[in-house]
């Protein structure tokens, strides 16, 4: 080393020409380290483990050494996979003097349901090189709801209960499914519980609610429990098994090792500043459960049956019940009780010949987090169209109890009327006598075209017609009707295969067209037609935003539609003044023609709102 220094000072002046070629190579070595490195880069992808169990999560870590890639590579998404990006971790090696930087990009991936995976090989670019990863396998179980004797003996730290009130239902019947989670009393706190939902093939299956937490003693241990309570509504008859049910959860339980004082005592883990803990990961299944599904009789079927099952009661309302002729009188129907509100429907009410109807407006009003109990509101319009009319006929509702096994008809009397005759319509004015006089009289003779004495101008002969402009652009007429052709083609076969394309471009259609029935019908002072074509523009544009069909738009759509999607304030206010428009002119008629048109200018700037909105 000695020597080596005398020879960078300069110190033997004999042995220059060597020392500078030993510079050299040094020189050399040190611009050469970080290339070697560069050039030694590699990326691997690893798995913290190949094997685990439904409902829990493993890390999948891309290592890079040697260099950092361009862009992160990502795993490709999977139906079945969800795989989440957490961050990077970097460290720095030296080993004999050469420096070494590893960085590790760590993902998590949860499977949605047990089988084999496979995680594809990946590709990143570091540097000049571009690296592959190889295949991963990833095999996942399905977890085991744990025996009835380890359960009952209170060893489990915590399990999942699936539990049914019933196994046999009738088809359409609304049943009340709960989960319970029994979590041991050592168990500090819970964390990250993933439930992914039921699984009840055949079944409409309700929103989550968790119920009241209570307590439970198994074997000669105490347990808290937590029930998650759904609706399962089955959709066809037949043996349907529910679960079996999934789930993870981390657990915070008292840590096994004491905390000493300065005296050497002990306090216990829950001593606050002194205790501490420990986390564990549980996968959770329950056993899946047999249900039966009756279908509905079909011996003494009512004849207004529509498919309502449950337990329920009606009471109804009308007025004004003096009235003219030709005045409007609302219908409150309101049915009670315990089953499928949203999906409860009044008879139709085309056998009444006397009457005006027009579509009901509804409100649904429940009494539970479920959604079973509650009452829902008819409200609609009935007009009498003479004075013969002396009541409103009987209402019926007819629905299948499943408690008492048997159909039921619910009915509400006839409610009197006083009819006064309206007033007589203007008689309309014929005009056939005259324009049949004006097509019978015939028509003026002409007269002899004088012969004329002189030629007049003699005109230049024109240049042949390959040389004419016009003639030459007649020559592109097949080409451009061969390529309409095809642009009409392709235009059919797009709204073909894009049925949401082609019911916009109907709407569309639909709302130029209404728009202009809507100011003749201003014009025209018909207030009845104007709010009809009104109510039916906004329901076919409505639907069309939201894929509803336009019989099925109300009010009610502004509530439980467009507001959770985040729609304007202001638009939702107009377009709920102009329902509101529609529901008023019901009881009273616009009759002026200014007033009529007065609300077009608005119509028009709700559809054109509605059809720039996102949704």
């Amino acid at each position: 080393m000695l020597k080596l220094l005398s020879w960078l000072t300069g110190h033997a002046p004999s042995r220059r020409p060597a020392r500078r070629g030993l510079v050299a190579v040094w020189a050399a070595a040190c611009l050469w380290l970080p290339a070697a490195t560069l050039w030694g880069a590699t990326f691997t992808a690893t798995l913290d483990r190949s094997t685990m169990t439904l409902g829990e999560t493993v890390t999948l870590s891309l290592t890079f050494t040697g260099g950092e890639p361009q862009t992160v590579p990502t795993p490709p998404a999977s139906p079945n996979l969800r795989i989440d990006y957490v961050g990077p971790s970097s460290q720095v090696s030296i080993i004999n003097g050469q420096v070494n930087s590893i960085v590790t990009h760590n993902f998590t991936v949860t499977p949605r349901q047990a089988g084999d995976f496979t995680i594809p090989a990946l590709t990143a670019e570091v540097g000049r090189e571009r690296l592959h990863t190889e295949p991963l396998s990833l095999k996942v179980l399905q977890p085991g709801a744990p025996p009835p004797e380890a359960v009952n003996s209170g060893s489990q730290l915590a399990f999942l209960r699936l539990v049914l009130p019933k196994k046999e239902i009738y088809f359409g019947e609304l049943l009340v499914a709960e989960l319970q989670l029994y979590l041991r009393s050592e168990v500090r706190n819970i964390s990250q519980f993933h439930l992914p939902g039921l699984n009840a093939e055949g079944c409409n299956v309700g929103k989550l609610v968790q119920g009241n937490q209570r307590q439970a003693r198994l074997g000669n241990s105490a347990y808290n429990v937590i029930p998650v309570m759904t609706t399962l509504k089955p959709v066809k008859t037949g043996s349907i098994t529910v679960g079996p049910v999934t789930a993870s959860v981390v657990v915070q339980i008292a840590s096994q090792n004491r905390r000493r004082g300065i005296f050497g005592e002990d306090f216990p883990d829950w001593f606050p500043g002194f205790g501490g803990g420990e986390q564990k990961q549980l996968s959770l299944a329950t056993e899946k459960e047999e249900l039966q599904v009756l279908p509905l009789p079909t011996e003494n079927v009512p004849a207004g049956f529509n498919g309502a099952v449950g337990s329920f009661t009606m009471a109804a309302s009308a007025g004004p019940t003096n009235l003219t002729a030709g005045d409007p009188i609302t219908l409150h129907v309101r049915i009670s009780g315990r089953g499928a509100l949203d999906s409860l429907a009044l008879p139709d009410l085309g056998g009444w010949r006397d009457f005006k109807t027009y579509p009901p407006t509804t409100k649904v009003e429940t009494t539970d987090p479920l959604g079973l109990q509650g009452t829902k509101t008819f409200e609609e319009v009935v007009v009498p169209q003479s004075a013969d009319v002396k009541a409103l006929p009987a209402i019926s509702f007819s629905f299948f109890d499943p408690d008492q096994k048997s159909y039921r008809t619910l009915t509400q009397p006839p409610v009197a009327l006083v009819v006064r005759p309206g007033a007589a319509a203007p008689t309309p004015t014929v005009v056939a006598a005259n324009a049949r006089a004006g097509q019978d009289a015939p028509p003026p003779t002409q007269d002899i075209v004088h012969i004329k004495p002189r030629l007049g101008m003699v005109a230049q002969i024109a240049p042949p017609l390959v040389q004419q402009p016009w003639f030459l652009a007649l020559q592109a007429v097949p080409v451009v009707a061969w390529l309409s052709a095809l642009l009409w083609r392709r235009r059919a076969e797009l709204l073909a295969n894009n049925p949401r394309l082609r019911r916009r471009r109907q709407v569309a259609q639909i709302v130029r067209q209404g728009l202009v029935e809507l100011r003749q019908q201003a014009t025209d002072k018909k207030s009845d037609e104007f709010f009809a074509t009104l109510f039916r523009l906004l329901q076919e544009q409505l639907g069309e935003r939201l894929d509803l069909p336009a019989t099925a738009i109300t009010e009610a759509v502004i509530e439980e539609h467009l507001r959770p999607r985040g729609v304007p304030e202001a638009n939702l206010a107009a377009l709920h003044e102009l329902f509101q428009t529609c529901n008023l002119a019901r009881y009273a008629p616009i009759k002026s023609s200014q007033e009529l048109a007065a609300i077009i200018p608005k119509v028009e700037a709700v559809l054109r709102d509605l059809q720039g909105v996102k949704l």
